[in-house]
């Protein structure tokens, strides 16, 4: 429901854009097409060449939640300004209201990374455009944030609360062996792509949650969102096999923590 929303807002966000340009066409006389200009509006504004339906849907099936962002609890949406140049490439991409800084460095990965547009026009002739996409990060449904849970034994208290665990915020958080990059690269090597998605052509992202053990194991392997055909066992299989991590730790000790991490596929 969330990717839904998302990919709506999207939609909707590109499509006023349009409309507004369209709008503005009836009240504003466009000057004389300078070669190095950069548009704000044009009489024919530019457009992913995937249209923005299947923009919305790359967006949204290669965006890949930073564990910083996820051990934090952050979310948001990041606006990314870029210029779409007469070639249909894109360049001057920034962030317009900086949100989180891993969260703003993956909104500009997904617009570095995405496919051309068709250029604006003006009088006829291409011409330069400043362009403002917004991606939204939702925290996905049962991640755990940035505390794990642990005992008052645990922690270094003298007794055990009577309800249970109790949620401390931890002085360094988990995290893979050498790196989130070579945690997810390693993901990538591993990966075997199931015949029927293959078949079916189905990608995208399968959210698995897991913990981290005091000693770096990951256990209580269990799945957050599913695609089917095969991919949710195969990201439950990677996750069971994958490196130990450094685990997370408190006043010195090493804790559990719970985790919730994206399994990308992607049909090459």
């Amino acid at each position: 429901m969330r990717s839904t929303v998302r990919r709506l807002t999207l939609l909707l966000a590109l499509s006023t854009a349009a409309l507004t340009t369209a709008h503005a066409q009836q009240k504003l006389k466009y000057p004389k097409t300078k070669a190095d200009e950069i548009y704000d509006v044009a009489a024919k504004p530019a457009v992913p060449t995937t249209g923005l339906q299947g923009y919305a849907d790359y967006l949204e099936k290669n965006q890949q939640y930073p564990t910083a962002a996820l051990q934090n609890g952050k979310e948001g949406t990041v606006e990314v300004t870029f210029v779409v140049e007469k070639s249909g490439g894109i360049s001057n991409i920034a962030v317009k209201n900086a949100l989180d800084p891993a969260l703003d460095a993956e909104a500009m990965r997904l617009i570095k990374g995405g496919p051309k547009w068709v250029p604006a026009e003006n009088k006829g002739e291409k011409v330069r455009q400043r362009v403002t996409v917004p991606i939204s990060f939702h925290m996905p449904l049962g991640a755990g944030g940035p505390a794990p849970q642990v005992s008052d034994n645990e922690a270094g208290a003298d007794s055990k609360p009577a309800d249970g665990p109790k949620v401390i915020k931890p002085e360094q958080p988990a995290r893979p062996v050498g790196g989130i990059d070579a945690f997810f690269e390693w993901i990538q090597k591993n990966q075997k792509y199931p015949a029927l998605a293959r078949k079916k052509n189905i990608q995208g992202k399968v959210m698995v949650e897991f913990m981290v053990q005091p000693d770096g194991s990951l256990t209580d392997v269990k799945l957050v969102k599913r695609l089917g055909a095969g991919l949710d066992e195969e990201a439950l299989r990677l996750i069971k096999a994958a490196p130990k991590w450094e685990p997370a730790m408190y006043q010195g000790k090493p804790v559990k923590q719970k985790m919730v991490l994206p399994v990308l596929f992607q049909l090459l």
